[in-house]
């Protein structure tokens, strides 16, 4: 394992913790470690890759939703999970955020939500908050930020979630039963960066459980767009056809190859071109 390098405070912290219980919890209940796999972007998310001892790659920015699509579709017994940070989600990765949840592919997404391009110095992201003071923004952003829930809600994603870095047990939680959703699942962490964007008071004031039902699609909209208060939890869920069973049926690439022989035979005919043999 690498060493840690997150700056002490950080949210990824809680994030890392949570992901562990989660997939702790999973074990328990009879899921083999190996079937586990993960991507994760540019950012400082992406170091939890360095931090879990879990089969993956490394990706770069946006395309670990890509990766992990890639990685279902090879083997589909797999449970696959992306790491992103707000601005590698929604910014160079927004074209693949949302075809994966209009697709609903078989697949976790974490947003680690600090609103800060942490990595490289506090520049402003697409979830940052208007006037926002970073090196990109001396001024203040005069940009409003996106939403992530209800960019999901619309997308098609069949389950999306709200969790809080400084809430380790809720969001584990949310983590497990995102990772058993069968379809896009999206989870929206609020993750404060301690160096470029310290919301700790605000989430800790604002944040407050979600009471509506998550199978409304209204009323996840109206929970979504809540700006008065932040409800924590699952936002919306419902089932509907996954993608790799849509394109594929039952068949699993990893499962069902040809061998070597089986592989060369086919190609030996292929090739064949010498058609019937003359009289």
């Amino acid at each position: 394992m690498a060493e840690n390098t997150w700056c002490p405070g950080c949210g990824n912290f809680g994030i890392l913790n949570a992901f562990k219980r989660a997939v702790a919890r999973l074990e328990s209940e009879g899921v083999d470690r190996s079937r586990f796999f993960i991507s994760a972007g540019i950012g400082c998310h992406g170091k939890i890759f360095d931090y879990l001892a879990l089969s993956g790659l490394y990706s770069i920015h946006g395309r670990e939703i890509a990766a992990v699509q890639g990685m279902k579709l090879a083997n589909t017994d797999l449970f696959v999970v992306a790491f992103g940070g707000d601005g590698d989600s929604f910014g160079e990765g927004i074209a693949h955020l949302l075809f994966a949840a209009k697709r609903n592919a078989d697949m976790t997404m974490i947003v680690h939500d600090n609103g800060v391009y942490g990595l490289t110095t506090g520049q402003y992201t697409p979830t940052s908050r208007r006037g926002f003071k970073g090196p990109s923004t001396p001024a203040g952003s005069v940009e409003d930020p996106i939403d992530p829930l209800t960019l999901m809600l619309v997308a098609g994603a069949t389950f999306v979630a709200r969790g809080y870095s400084g809430k380790v047990e809720q969001l584990a939680d949310l983590m497990a039963r995102a990772i058993e959703h069968r379809g896009f699942a999206f989870i929206d962490v609020l993750q404060p960066c301690v160096t470029f964007n310290d919301a700790y008071k605000k989430y800790n004031a604002e944040t407050e459980p979600a009471t509506h039902d998550p199978k409304d699609l209204v009323a996840a909209m109206a929970a979504a767009a809540r700006r008065d208060r932040l409800p924590l939890g699952v936002i919306y869920e419902t089932e509907k056809p996954v993608f790799h069973r849509e394109l594929m049926g039952e068949h699993n690439p990893a499962r069902d190859r040809l061998g070597r022989a089986q592989r060369l035979e086919r190609i030996a005919c292929a090739f064949d071109t010498r058609g019937p043999a003359m009289p």
